[in-house]
């Protein structure tokens, strides 16, 4: 592979990655989606930015929205929901219940799979789902 920006991953190389790995790399493209969306809907400060940018990406959160898109999944994006939220995770921040933090990363692992399998239109579709009722924070 020599374009890691756009990465499309064959699906025995997607099989491959372990669910951690997949929520790893699904952790930064949630985080990149909601700092985009909060930039462009503009009106807060940095200070702002960032407080908000962690209400939008804590467990809790994730575990809520997650919610949203579940009966909009295909039997396979389904399939690795479940994968991610059976994940060996060891800490749970403290924040956040077990169960919470297993849909967040299972969420997490979800936009991983779509990512790393050049699924990008899938991930902002689910996105903007999971946004439909949110005001950005101020």
């Amino acid at each position: 592979m020599e374009n890691y920006f756009e990465p499309c991953l064959a699906p025995d190389q997607l099989r491959s990655i372990s669910s951690i790995g997949l929520a790893h790399i699904g952790d930064a493209v949630f985080e990149i989606l909601a700092r985009t969306w909060l930039c462009a809907h503009g009106g807060a400060t940095g200070r702002g930015l960032h407080r908000s940018a962690v209400q939008l990406v804590c467990a809790e959160s994730q575990a809520r929205r997650a919610e949203r898109i579940l009966p909009l999944l295909t039997q396979e994006e389904s399939a690795v929901f479940r994968r991610g939220r059976n994940a060996h995770v060891h800490t749970v921040p403290g924040h956040a219940t077990r169960a919470q933090y297993g849909e967040a990363t299972a969420l997490e692992a979800l936009f991983g799979w779509l990512y790393l399998g050049g699924q990008r239109e899938r991930v902002n579709q689910l996105f903007c789902v999971m946004m439909e009722e949110e005001t950005p924070c101020r």
